[in-house]
Parts: C-alpha cells; sequence; structure tokens
C-alpha cells in the first residue's frame, strides 16, 4: 500500500533538548571549570499532521517514529560564560495499521556548539533577575538525505542562531523565565535537480526556511534545590517557505510552524551520588502548520564535575 505523506516536524537543532540539564535556552550556568556531561533519550510519535494549516486523519496513514540519541556537554569558561555542544543520533521508521514496515534512515544527524553568555544578573530583596544570551551554530556531519520526508533524520542546512532569555526566580524558588531566538538557515542539497515551491526550480538546491522560536516556562525548585519541575510553551514560526500540497510529499522548503506544550521534571542527588541527575519529560504538539501532530517521551542522565 502507497504510504500517504507525512511531514516531519523539523527539530530545533540548537540543543534545545527534553531535558533542562543545561541549554540555549535556559538560565543555568556553570562556574569557571566545571563540566555537565549528559545522555538525552527521546522517543516521538505521530500518526496525524498538518498539510498547511488543515490537519489529516486519513485512516491509512502510517504511525512515524522518531528516536533520538544525545550525548552532550556544558563546560564553564569563565562563570558568566559557557561552552556547549552536542551531537544526536536520529533513527526513524513507520508502521501501517495493518502491520507493514516502511523503510526509515538512522545516522548522525547536526553538530550543534553555542556559547551562552550572563550579561545581567541583579539581587533583589524578593529574588534574582538575569539576563543572558546565546549565540549557536550546528552543521550537518553525515551525508544524510534531507528530502526523503518523513523519515529524514534533519533539514541538511547549516543554522546560525541569537537567543536572548530573561528569568526571575524568587527566594521561594519559584520562577518564570521567557526567551526569543532567530534562526537563520541555509540551503540543502536534494536528490532531484527539480521542486516546486510557490514557482518551479530546476536546481537540487531548497533554501530551508529561517524561523522564529519562543520558549516560555514557570517552574520551581523542591527540597533543598534537588527537584526542578518545569512547564513549558514552544512556539517555532518559519519566516517564508510554502505549504504542502495536497497528496504531495513534504519537502524542506516548507513553511512550518507550531505550538507545543511540555513538562519536565530533573532531580539532583545532593549526597550519595552527588553529581549525578536524572530527567524525564512530556511533550505534546497542540497545533501546527506542515508538521506532525507529534507526541514526544524523554530520559536522561546528568553529570557535573569540577576540573
Amino acid at each position: 500500500m502507497k504510504l500517504q505523506p507525512i511531514i516531519v516536524v523539523l527539530l530545533l537543532l540548537c540543543l534545545c533538548l527534553p531535558g533542562k540539564g543545561q541549554t540555549p535556552s535556559d538560565a543555568i550556568m556553570m562556574q569557571k571549570g566545571e563540566i555537565c556531561l549528559a545522555a538525552i533519550y527521546e522517543h516521538g510519535t505521530f500518526d496525524h499532521y498538518w498539510e498547511g494549516t488543515y490537519l489529516r486523519t486519513n485512516g491509512t496513514i502510517a504511525t512515524v517514529k522518531r528516536d533520538m540519541v544525545l550525548p552532550m556537554f556544558a563546560f564553564g569558561i569563565f562563570n558568566r560564560l559557557n561552552l556547549l555542544a552536542g551531537l544526536p543520533h536520529v533513527q526513524t521508521a513507520s508502521t501501517e495499521p495493518n502491520g507493514g514496515k516502511f523503510a526509515g534512515a538512522k545516522g548522525w544527524q547536526d553538530l550543534s556548539v553555542a556559547l551562552k553568555a550572563e550579561l545581567i544578573r541583579q539581587e533583589k530583596e524578593s529574588g534574582t533577575l538575569t539576563f543572558l544570551t546565546t549565540v549557536g551554530f550546528s552543521t550537518p556531519v553525515s551525508n544524510y538525505l534531507s528530502d526523503y520526508r518523513p523519515y529524514s533524520i534533519g533539514f541538511g542546512a547549516n543554522e546560525l542562531s541569537l537567543r536572548g532569555i530573561l528569568q526571575y526566580q524568587f527566594k521561594s524558588g519559584i520562577y518564570a523565565r521567557g526567551a526569543l531566538a532567530y534562526l537563520w538557515r541555509g540551503q540543502t542539497e536534494a536528490e532531484r535537480d527539480y521542486y516546486y515551491n510557490n514557482g518551479s526550480y530546476y536546481t537540487a538546491w531548497m533554501d530551508v526556511p529561517s524561523a522564529w522560536n519562543i520558549n516560555v516556562v514557570a517552574g520551581t525548585w523542591l527540597f533543598n534545590y534537588a527537584l526542578k519541575l518545569e512547564a513549558a510553551y514552544t512556539g517555532l514560526k518559519s519566516t517564508s517557505g510554502d505549504d504542502v500540497r495536497p497528496y504531495n510529499a513534504a519537502q524542506p522548503t516548507n513553511k512550518v510552524a507550531f505550538d507545543q506544550l511540555g513538562i519536565t521534571t530533573q532531580y539532583y542527588f545532593k549526597k550519595k551520588l552527588k553529581g549525578l541527575g536524572l530527567l524525564a519529560s512530556f511533550s505534546e504538539t497542540l497545533n501546527g502548520r506542515n508538521t506532525g501532530k507529534m507526541t514526544r517521551f524523554g530520559a536522561g542522565l546528568t553529570y557535573q564535575f569540577k576540573l
């Protein structure tokens, strides 16, 4: 049976991880000489997708699965300047309702590096106000097929990001944070020499649309800063691109947008196993454009120590 085209979620490749050990969008900083190692696993699935803004519910659609393993680290160059890096390994597959299998893809995706700086830190009577910025860059490390939708493991283009982060944390441990980023994206090479993007293009090179990314978080620390709980909204909106045409496959030029809600918990061991952290996460895509209605579960380990 021919697989109806399904749209794969374009991942934010600036280390937007399911767990918040330290990422370019949070307000956590390593002190000078400290290092945090992390291993993250994430499993995502969808069986409905948005074709443009229309949510398709075709009964023959397959369930698309996406598994990611991400090793990463964060290093304190100075107290207010950190280096972050990560390289995810991604595997995709799908299964039809009748049990049939479709070939997926797997491989190392994009190497991401970022510098995060704490620019402002003001101690107030009720809490602490911080403002940070992150500059990130990612690039493909393997020759994967970016135009193989919905099984492609990435969009196959360089990305440069600039992010501003504002957080206020009360002395009780409750905090609120907002982050806004612009993602500049380059071109990817497809395995064909013609495609349609609101007009005909006789070339294998496709422009991957740049995008705005927003992250709004409410969280709290409990048990003397051993347990962290967060609820988050994440949104992405491409600045250009085309819609998936009816019963046509998706491609890297598509204009992607989504609204996602998620929860994250992380526990830090204080005495025995000091430095070790456990994390778990869940997220659901509620609304979108040219993307899958993805549900994600994540888990991971972190280990922090001083050189």
